[in-house]
């Protein structure tokens, strides 16, 4: 997958009319890795971190907080890149990021921890828009689907090595997860080392629809389906340790089953670009909702590992089919004028849907309720689509 992509960018005949040199197409994927990075630094050692900072009572608000954070900042930087472009933006972010996240170890009680893992999910926002928002300029056509189907393999790759590093610096003392945050400051110098601050023209063929409106129409329901997506994507990733415990689990194999769930999803979106150039966008976007609401129903009636593990290969293809594509579809439908700003609002899309999964412990029924529930709503959005489909194929046909 990696060698046909990049010889998609670097071919003469390529539809990216300048490669982007292979360190800086390195250092753009690296980048995507911060938007998982910010609930996984704290996650394996979250009860000794929490209590360290004095929140103990509210533990898993530092893993969703960033996901408010960036629902409420992401206009802004949306408009931000659009004003000051991508480049000087996600400079701007990545300065932030490992400011605000490393030096959430020095803060102390509700208030002021909060407070800052809010601003750090503000900053994510700028950092996860701005960041495709350069791969868009930088790579087009296939190029850019398979660019942005890499981005998402990235994201999840992040998640199990951050996850696992994590772990171990957790182990070692509750300070040293945050370290990782740093990791920003060295992106901050591979980016203005490997990535040139001016990106190639757009080619005149560029998709959009027009630079006046700040939201092609044609968007709402990809930000519905990305907002939906990550709701059930989330709903597995909230609800699986009490599931997995309850059928006698540790917690080192329960964390074995999640990473699982990411590899899967890597696998899959390094077929998505196959898949959907042989399906087309809004069929492969119905199979992933179908996969989701399967994944969820095994989830909730499977009695063994066995069958847990059929459901974990679902809810990773329903992953991999379904963000990368989103996001290329985003900027496919976004004049290059607001498609920063069309992007931030992707962006708000995804983090609420991971967002309202917080509430999830708050339905009745426990976790097989919760994914029944799940299971539904994603049948109903497959169906949902579904119909949406074969109504615009049949008024073009009649046309």
């Amino acid at each position: 997958m990696n060698t046909s992509s990049c010889d998609a960018v670097t071919h003469p005949e390529s539809d990216s009319p300048r490669p982007l040199s292979s360190g800086g197409r390195f250092t753009l994927l690296a980048i995507a890795c911060l938007t998982i990075m910010v609930g996984c630094v704290v996650a394996p050692g979250l009860p000794s971190i929490a209590a360290a900072l004095g929140v103990e009572s509210h533990a898993s608000w530092l893993i969703t907080l960033p996901s408010l954070g960036a629902v409420l900042f992401a206009p802004l930087a949306g408009r931000m890149i659009d004003r000051i472009g991508a480049y000087r933006a996600l400079i701007g972010g990545l300065f932030l990021y490992g400011l605000l996240g490393a030096g959430g170890a020095l803060l102390d009680g509700t208030a002021v921890v909060f407070a800052d893992r809010i601003l750090l999910g503000g900053v994510t926002a700028v950092v996860m828009a701005s960041g495709t928002t350069l791969i868009s300029e930088w790579y087009h056509g296939h190029a850019r689907l398979a660019m942005i189907a890499q981005q998402g393999m990235s994201i999840e790759l992040g998640g199990v090595i951050f996850l696992f590093v994590s772990g171990v610096l957790a182990g070692i003392a509750w300070q040293w997860p945050f370290a990782l945050y740093l990791l920003a400051w060295l992106l901050l110098v591979m980016l203005w080392v490997l990535v040139p601050k001016q990106s190639p023209p757009a080619p005149k063929d560029e998709a959009g629809h027009g630079a006046g409106g700040a939201i092609a129409s044609s968007l709402n329901s990809v930000y519905l389906a990305a907002a939906v997506s990550m709701t059930l994507f989330f709903s597995a990733i909230v609800m699986l340790p009490m599931r997995l415990n309850v059928m006698g689990l540790s917690e080192t194999a329960t964390g074995i089953f999640l990473a699982a769930i990411s590899l899967v999803a890597v696998l899959a979106a390094m077929q998505m670009p196959r898949v959907s150039r042989g399906l087309g966008e809004m069929p492969i976007l119905i199979v992933a909702f179908a996969l989701y609401s399967a994944s969820l129903f095994v989830f909730q009636q499977a009695d063994s590992i066995q069958v847990m593990g059929l459901g974990i290969v679902l809810s990773g293809m329903g992953f991999g089919f379904s963000i990368p594509l989103l996001n290329h579809m985003t900027v496919e439908r976004s004049h290059v004028a607001v498609r920063g700003r069309n992007l931030s609002y992707l962006t708000m899309a995804l983090f609420l849907g991971q967002f309202l999964t917080s509430f999830l412990e708050f339905l009745p029924g426990g976790s097989r309720s919760v994914f029944g529930f799940a299971a539904v709503l994603g049948l109903v959005f497959a169906v949902l689509y579904l119909a949406d489909h074969l109504l615009k194929r049949n008024s073009r046909q009649a046309q």
